[in-house]
């Protein structure tokens, strides 16, 4: 199939977004003839990463938009790490200049049906409407978004948290509705892939025929290839991976963790930095747990895989977790995860692979994790079945390879039932 793949956001060297980006179009392009077409930014890393500029890929250049919205971004955001919902606004007002340079890049091309189809990766968020779905369907060529992620609900309970990531934003969020493109993006699109359950119940019923279920994370099975050997015994290792801010709740994890730590049976490594990291500092010291948290700030990605292979389980207390590929990352080495019952991370893990923490408000999140961490240190072998099943499901089902023969799949129908062939 000749693919159109458009991501905006896609850096073999970056993480997050841009990472998963990169790793889904670059797993798309082993199977199919795909030509990806991406920011300038990301340019000298898809060179670094071997692609060939102008057969592989299109690097395009809309700095004279992105750059000052994304200084205003930061502005308003107060802070690094804060106000994403205002962050997001922002760049989907970016990212109509950059549809407009692809448009005007391949429009002719896309209306002489040199490609089969048309997938915009990138944006993920489903805020970022696309001025490109309507242009296709007038071409006859079948226009794909996602996996669009995103619109969590804030937890009722966590207000304070909310007001401390600055995420003011995310009171009057639904606006978004009212930006250009945001009705013909899904009137038009041939298919809406979605990476979690909260971003499909968005999607009016209307949409929901040609809507496709698939989690936004996935795992590089050249970069994770090790895996947990040791078995669980006393004292319990457990890591945190992350970054060190409000919602992801790291505070919580250690205050739930201190009784353990006190008497042995528990130690914590925290993986990650951010503007909690001094807090979290002295909060341990002021339980008197020292001596059994380990903060080990920003790591590579070899660095995290060895950190994860050496602990127990990842303990992941997030409230507002949207994708959760530190959980894919943990069970792909063999490590069962312990996560708030909420969000993707919560779609990720079952009661074989892993533990879901239910919880109504701050108080409960914090008793039921201590709760769920004693449980393990009264039956480590658990940890060590758990682990070896995630390890199995993420490698079959998450690779990025299998992700992009999902796709593939998808591509077929959808040709399929516009009469066009593959």
């Amino acid at each position: 199939m000749r693919v159109l793949l458009i991501a905006e956001q896609a850096n073999p060297e970056w993480v997050s977004v841009p990472l998963v980006g990169w790793s889904l179009c670059h797993a798309i392009s082993q199977v199919t003839a795909a030509h990806i077409v991406t920011h300038v930014r990301n340019r000298d890393a898809f060179l670094r990463a071997g692609m060939r500029e102008g057969i592989d890929f299109t690097a395009l250049d809309t700095e004279a938009v992105a750059r000052p919205l994304y200084l205003l971004s930061k502005f308003l955001r107060g802070g690094d790490g804060k106000g994403w919902t205002t962050v997001t606004a922002l760049q989907s007002l970016a990212y109509y200049a950059f549809e407009g340079a692809v448009w005007r890049t391949f429009g002719k091309r896309i209306q002489a049906r040199e490609f089969d189809l048309v997938h915009r990766v990138t944006p993920l968020s489903p805020t970022s409407p696309s001025t490109l779905t309507k242009k296709c369907a007038r071409a006859g060529i079948p226009f794909l978004m996602g996996p669009l992620n995103g619109g969590l609900p804030w937890p009722s309970g966590f207000g304070q948290r909310r007001r401390a990531e600055r995420e003011w934003l995310s009171y009057v969020r639904n606006v978004y509705k009212l930006m250009p493109g945001y009705s013909s993006s899904r009137k038009y699109a041939s298919a809406i892939i979605v990476g979690s359950q909260a971003t499909k119940q968005q999607l009016p019923k209307r949409y929901q025929d040609k809507t496709f279920y698939m989690p936004e994370n996935g795992i590089d099975l050249s970069r994770f290839n090790r895996h947990r050997s040791k078995q669980a015994t006393l004292p319990l290792i457990g890591i945190f991976v992350g970054r060190l801010v409000p919602y992801k709740c790291p505070d919580t994890l250690i205050k739930a963790s201190a009784s353990l730590i006190r008497s042995g049976k528990m130690r914590l490594k925290i993986v990650g930095d951010g503007p909690m990291r001094q807090q979290l500092v002295e909060l341990a010291r002021a339980q008197g747990i020292e001596h059994g948290v380990e903060f080990l700030g920003w790591l590579s990605h070899s660095d995290v895989q060895s950190a994860l292979t050496e602990s127990d389980f990842l303990a992941l207390p997030s409230i507002r977790e949207f994708g959760g590929g530190v959980v894919l990352e943990a069970m792909a080495c063999g490590v069962t995860p312990v996560v708030a019952d909420y969000g993707g991370p919560a779609e990720l893990v079952s009661a074989d692979t892993g533990f879901k923490v239910p919880f109504s408000d701050e108080a409960s999140l914090q008793q039921n994790f201590s709760a769920a961490l004693s449980q393990l240190v009264e039956n480590p072998s658990v940890l060590d079945a758990r682990g070896s099943v995630a390890m199995s499901y993420v490698r079959q089902y998450f690779s990025w390879q299998s992700k992009a023969k999902h796709l593939v799949n998808i591509y077929g129908q959808v040709l399929e039932a516009s009469g066009a062939k593959p």
